[in-house]
């Protein structure tokens, strides 16, 4: 038992409990961040962003400060890591509704790029899950909704959907491997190339020559070329589509 005293007016001793103490100080004392699988999946998908690759295990462990087999309790192994990686990148794309179904696809095409964008490590791994997550899901079902109740037949909405992601993310990988991010500095990318080529370059291939000088002076502009591909492609899809049908329309 521990006492405390008071002295003022014709308050008697106080008796607490040595329990009370304890309790009151672990209350004041910091808590420390308690590991579970939103956690752990934020915290990968925060490395991957930097270096555009999954973590490990280990890495993953030792970014958290626990042991390698303490993940395991939040998930079942690596593909489970990054189905859920993948799942909050999902969960990231915005999916307008309300909209006419070519400014719905446009909407949702340039949010998905803007994802890829910050987590460049997801190309390649978006639509390769064997345990797709609720966003996932959700997604795939909200773009599937949006064309078949804009009339698109089954067919028609199965092409108009392989037809714009294939276009996103392969616009997504060509954007990751290039050496620049920005119009400057694909200008600058351009002369430094050109300037390295012999004389001959010009007379030998002028129309490559023409698009080095041309870039050179206002850049490459990831972002107007992908809307307008985008909007090319909308534009077919939208004149081709009567004739995509097949039995299960």
């Amino acid at each position: 038992m521990y006492e405390v005293h008071l002295s003022r007016g014709n308050v008697r001793s106080a008796t607490l409990p040595t329990e009370a103490i304890t309790i009151a100080q672990q209350q004041q004392a910091p808590r420390r961040n308690r590991l579970n699988r939103d956690r752990v999946l934020r915290t990968a998908v925060a490395l991957a962003d930097q270096a555009i690759d999954v973590p490990t295990m280990r890495t993953l462990a030792q970014e958290l400060g626990v042991v390698p087999m303490a993940l395991y309790k939040h998930v079942a192994n690596k593909e489970d890591l990054v189905d859920g990686m993948v799942d909050l990148v999902f969960g990231e794309v915005a999916f307008p509704t309300g909209a006419d179904w070519k400014t719905a696809m446009r909407q949702r095409a340039i949010s998905m790029r803007q994802a890829l964008l910050r987590h460049r490590w997801a190309v390649g791994l978006m639509e390769a899950r064997k345990r797709p997550g609720p966003a996932d899901l959700r997604h795939h079902n909200a773009v599937l909704a949006c064309l078949r109740e804009a009339s698109f037949s089954f067919q028609a909405a199965v092409h108009a959907y392989s037809a714009l992601d294939s276009y996103i993310y392969g616009f997504a990988l060509q954007e990751k491997t290039f050496p620049f991010t920005t119009p400057q500095e694909s200008g600058e990318a351009v002369e430094t190339m050109l300037a390295l080529q012999p004389p001959s370059v010009a007379q030998d291939y002028p129309y490559l020559v023409e698009v080095a000088l041309e870039l050179g002076k206002s850049g490459y502009d990831y972002a107007v070329e992908f809307q307008v591909g985008l909007d090319l492609l909308l534009d077919s899809i939208d004149q081709l589509r009567p004739q995509w049908r097949s039995p299960a329309s």
